[in-house]
């Protein structure tokens, strides 16, 4: 979700504005903030903003997104596909769009009438492209309209956009009708895609043969079509939008009064039948109740009031939000949360239920400090579930609006803790950059627009006063990507009638203290019960680390400075014989523990430097198991090696069966080299350098090698892949393919063969159909459909205590460096021979990925396949509504 304010016009009925009775109820607790702080802090707001916004009109405009690592445009088509996420990009110029109150908000009226002429000059909306109904209503429709509201607001103030003649609001009922197409079903919910030029019909559209959609997908659009249709006087977008959230509503669970998470937009059935306040569900919830304060009809506001209870009966878990089966809500259905939840909060302040708000904001504040950031997804025990963070804003909307509601400076603090950790860990030269995982500090080459429509916007109204603002925004309400659309189009034509003789009234408020210190009571145990499941290390405050921590990008080796920061962090640098330095971190070794955490942050950036460095950066390889029953179906995405066979110069790739050399590292002459002759040898990283095991595999005469991760729990979905590069010396003489699984996709050929005994591989720079695979030979008549491996398991929260980066090149001042395989003893030096092949990190390019086949008479392996399913299903729904 990404939220509202509470407030409405005197025509609507029940409920709301009860934060102005709190308001008046309830004192501080301790120092209030000054207003020179705030001043400061909304100051450093909206130069963020301008780092952003600035980076992605310089880098990456027209295109739809920036890539902040890369320092380019992300435009579909020409970068690997990322799967559904790319559903929100239409090569409409996606972030300027989605920034254009944005622009207002911050009192940049000047480049918001320049944002707004370069969309009427340069964007097109005729594209035949696939895109997202859901993320083009939110993003796309919303930002128009948003940007249409303010510019009518700034023209009639007498000072801006004279000139505006609803240029934007004509360009907002353009794609409200492209997107029409889509909700021509007999249910009335809409199709999950549409083609901007073609519509659903017809094989040039290449949509409109889904059967499912989200919860989310079809409840989240009677904000945005109710305005147009109130803007432009055509009933037609606000009845379709009424006619979807009708037929979500009858086909709730009547008992629970709960919805599914995943519907059949032809039949209404329920595909998934899990329940929360999460991915897939979230908005459906808040633009009930929102639609109430917009439009003015009690209708949506019983429905929101019938859910909510079932809500908090059922699901709400204080602090804690769990999803249920909606036909056994006693039945938990999962043992984690996602991120996007955090919008509950805020949603329960809009409907004036507090307590519950300041308790789940609480856990959710202790998670983002355990991790500077919100996970994915994290465990009722607060561990790490799924460790990317794409920059949500949903925490920080929460955090605006629960200071709305109590004045309590704690919340001006939480949002200051925000604000540091954004500038600290995903600030990049070219932007801010989505984290890859938490854990690890690791980037990911993405910067959604949501993060400039959404959260600058609500940190910049955390820290305002009432003056700084441009206009008053109790006026407008936030749609779910806060975009603002004007309260007064309550009192605009709409369909169907109004109901008659509406009042205000103010709702009851749950039981507060009359003091601020009872919503310290509240947090209190919620953070004891968070550190005691994962209690973070004691922070000690040592001279000089109140300085922002040394980045790699800026590091000099010939600065004492730095050198004393290394120190500091616990990392030493080693000059090696053969010219090379070594860095090594001892965790142990570092004057605090927060030293030692930006010591690992360090030598993550580090190793992220030398990968984007490398003058050759090789795709990912497939590693495709071709032998019965699997055919062909599995495919495991590999790391290729510096060295070897080119398999992207091989037309068949190589093709033979696998064996486990002996030992497993292959850091000796194999003891089973009559075995390994003529096939590929399987072996696990660690304690020697990947060229050296390739040439012990090379002498017992395998014709390929694949060397399987030792880290228990990696995977391809949660780490960027691994390019192995050489010893440092010649590898000419290594003349067969070495590629590198992780854990989870290396056990799968493990169990594979340990099931069948018999396991043929083929090795290749990309998965072959089974036609060319099988061209000389009939298809099996079994076929196993198999998925990749899923995201990786909940990790400790402990982080490994010593990180050790490999021998790298000096260039002039600056540390080249790679990462090496950490297989030599933590908290030893690591010395050129103990060390192993270096691992240059990429981001893998997107497969297919098959499903298991029910049917298959192989139960171990299928039984291994299904136990990732359901967290794989979950996934792909959050990846639905970025």
């Amino acid at each position: 979700m990404r939220t509202v304010l509470w407030f409405r016009p005197a025509t609507m009925s029940t409920l709301l504005l009860p934060l102005l009775l709190l308001l008046s109820t309830l004192c501080r607790l301790g120092q209030s903030m000054s207003r020179e702080e705030k001043l400061k802090l909304r100051n450093q707001v909206v130069e963020m903003f301008d780092h952003a916004y600035s980076n992605y009109m310089d880098h990456a405009y027209p295109a739809d997104e920036l890539m902040p690592l890369t320092c380019r445009g992300r435009v579909r088509g020409l970068e690997p596909s990322r799967g559904d996420v790319d559903d929100a990009l239409g090569n409409f110029s996606l972030t300027l769009i989605d920034t254009l109150d944005t622009l207002v908000l911050l009192n940049k009226t000047t480049e918001f009438e320049e944002a707004v002429r370069r969309v009427l000059t340069d964007v097109r909306l005729d594209n035949d492209i696939v895109v997202s109904v859901f993320e083009t209503n939110i993003r796309v429709l919303g930002g128009l309209l948003g940007g249409h509201s303010m510019a009518v607001m700034l023209k009639d103030a007498g000072h801006h956009m004279q000139w505006y003649q609803d240029e934007l609001l004509h360009m907002a009922k353009d794609v409200g009708l492209r997107l029409l197409p889509a909700f021509n079903t007999s249910s009335g919910l809409p199709y999950p895609r549409v083609n901007l030029r073609h519509g659903i019909r017809g094989p040039e559209s290449r949509t409109g043969t889904e059967t499912d959609t989200c919860t989310a997908c079809a409840g989240t659009i009677i904000l945005e079509f109710a305005a147009l249709s109130r803007f432009t006087g055509d009933p037609v977008f606000e009845v379709h939008a009424r006619r979807a959230l009708d037929f979500l509503w009858e086909k709730r669970q009547r008992n629970s009064n709960l919805v599914g998470t995943t519907i059949n937009i032809h039949s209404g059935e329920w595909v998934r039948r899990d329940s929360g306040v999460g991915a897939g569900i979230d908005s459906y919830y808040e633009y009930l109740l929102k639609a109430y304060i917009l439009l003015g009809d009690d209708l949506f506001l019983q429905r929101f009031n019938i859910h909510y209870a079932s809500i908090m009966k059922y699901i709400s878990q204080p602090p804690l939000l769990l999803d249920v089966h909606i036909h056994k809500p006693l039945l938990p259905a999962r043992t984690w949360m996602d991120s996007l939840l955090a919008f509950f909060p805020g949603l329960q302040v809009l409907k004036g239920d507090i307590r519950p708000a300041i308790e789940t904001h609480e856990m959710l504040y202790q998670v983002t400090k355990k991790h500077n950031f919100l996970p994915e997804a994290f465990t009722t025990d607060f561990r790490v579930h799924w460790a990317q963070h794409p920059l949500r804003p949903e925490f920080a909307e929460s955090t605006y609006f629960l200071y709305k509601a109590t004045k309590d400076p704690y919340y001006l603090e939480v949002g200051r803790t925000v604000l540091d950790n954004l500038n600290r860990f995903a600030r990049v030269p070219c932007g801010f950059a989505a984290m890859k995982d938490v854990r690890t500090g690791s980037h990911e080459d993405r910067m959604d627009s949501f993060f400039l429509a959404e959260m600058f916007k609500y940190l910049f109204l955390l820290f305002a006063e009432e003056e700084d603002l441009p206009f008053n925004v109790e006026d407008y309400i936030f749609t779910t990507e806060a975009h603002l659309l004007p309260l007064s189009l309550s009192t605009a034509p709409r369909a169907p009638s109004p109901p008659a003789n509406t009042t205000v009234q103010a709702a009851s408020l749950p039981h507060l203290s009359a003091c601020v210190k009872s919503l310290w009571n509240l947090r209190d145990p919620i953070r004891s019960a968070v550190d005691k499941s994962c209690p973070r290390p004691a922070i000690h405050c040592e001279p000089g680390m109140g300085r922002p921590p040394l980045r790699a990008q800026d590091f000099m080796a010939n600065n004492p400075d730095h050198l004393e920061l290394l120190r500091r962090m616990g990392v030493s640098l080693i000059h090696l014989k053969d010219g090379r330095v070594q860095l090594v971190q001892h965790a142990t070794q570092a004057v605090s523990a927060v030293a030692a955490e930006d010591g690992m942050r360090f030598m993550q950036e580090m190793m992220e430097l030398s990968s984007q460095q490398q003058k050759e950066q090789l795709p990912p390889r497939a590693v495709q198991i071709v032998s019965h029953p699997f055919s062909g179906r599995v495919v495991l995405t590999s790391g290729p090696a510096q060295f070897g066979t080119d398999l992207s110069k091989s037309i068949t790739g190589v093709r033979g069966f696998v064996t486990v050399a002996e030992p497993y590292s292959g850091c000796a002459e194999l003891s089973n080299a009559a075995f390994v002759q003529g096939r590929i040898a399987l072996l696990q990283r660690g304690q020697c350098m990947f060229a050296e095991k390739a040439r012990h595999i090379m002498k017992a005469g395998a014709i390929g090698g694949i060397v399987i991760d030792d880290n228990e729990g990696s995977s391809s979905d949660t780490a960027p892949l691994f390019q192995m590069a050489g010893d440092g010396r010649n590898t000419d003489d290594v003349t067969l393919p070495l590629l590198f699984l992780f854990y989870k996709e290396g056990n799968i050929l493990l169990e594979a063969l340990k099931e069948y005994r018999e396991v043929e591989v083929l090795l290749s720079d990309k998965a072959r159909d089974r036609a060319s695979i099988f061209k000389s030979k009939p298809l099996p008549g079994i076929l196993l459909e198999s998925r990749r491996d899923i995201q990786e398991e909940e990790e400790d929260c402990s982080t490994d205590q010593t990180s050790p980066v490999p021998a790298a090149t000096l260039d002039q001042s600056y540390v080249r460096t790679v990462e090496l395989d950490e297989s030599a003893p933590h908290n030893e030096e690591v010395t050129p021979e103990e060390d192993v092949g270096p691992a240059i990190k990429r981001n893998p390019e997107p497969e297919e990925e098959p499903a298991v086949d029910k049917d298959s008479s192989r139960k171990s392996v299928e039984a291994m396949m299904a136990d990732w399913r359901e967290d794989l299903e979950a996934f792909q729904q959050m990846e639905d509504e970025l």
